[in-house]
């Protein structure tokens, strides 16, 4: 049985983990599921191949939830219009870096 901890008992960390500091069990759990996907990559794109294209869209979507950041709140109140000055300006940056 876990030693109990007492009122005003010394060893109790009040600060908590630091900043940055990874949580054991996260880090477990991803490396399990990891290792579940790497070994079964196989039989999920067997099943994959089987899906719709409906399906198979909805699939890539709920796996880009896991690999992307959420879309900060700001963009989704944007005007088409806006959002097409930004892409815009986006390229055209990205266009004068590559001549450079």
């Amino acid at each position: 049985m876990a030693q109990q901890f007492q009122k005003n008992d010394k060893r109790i960390n009040r600060r908590g983990r630091k900043a940055g500091s990874t949580n054991k069990t996260t880090q477990q759990l991803r490396a399990l599921i990891q290792s579940f996907i790497e070994d079964n990559v196989q039989d999920v794109q067997t099943q994959y191949n089987k899906l719709s294209a409906k399906d198979k869209l909805a699939f890539f979507d709920k796996l880009l939830r896991f690999v992307l950041p959420a879309p900060a709140e700001e963009l989704q109140t944007l005007s088409d219009e806006t959002l097409d000055r930004l892409i815009y300006k986006l390229k055209n940056a990205e266009h004068e870096r590559k001549i450079q």
